[in-house]
């Protein structure tokens, strides 16, 4: 699965594509969200164009969303706090599985 919860927050696992025309997010493609970067993957500009953009697009602070893994490679999961997967899914214009559940019942 492509987003889960953890903590106070959400996981996300994201398949970078650099050098793209443009910055966009393509959505869930098998176990990864699929984004293009129009930045380079050299000296650490893809990845802070990708937290550039995800903090754009979900209107939080860049300071909320941290690379855990990945930073040399293409697959990455990022920790964004204080963000359920629900709210990280529909601020990216995303939907998730019906049975998907991501915050405890109250």
């Amino acid at each position: 699965m492509w987003i889960r919860p953890e903590g106070d927050g959400t996981l996300l696992v994201c398949r970078i594509h650099p050098n793209a025309r443009k910055d966009s997010i393509d959505g869930p493609r098998q176990d990864a969200l699929s984004i293009h970067l129009n930045a380079p993957a050299v000296e650490g500009k893809a990845n802070k164009a990708l937290v550039q953009l995800l903090a754009k697009k979900m209107r939080i602070a860049k300071s909320k969303i941290a690379i855990r893994t990945g930073e040399k490679g293409k697959t990455k999961v990022l920790a964004v706090s204080g963000l359920a997967p629900r709210e990280v899914a529909e601020s990216l214009g995303l939907s998730l599985p019906p049975s998907r559940r991501d915050t405890p019942a109250e």
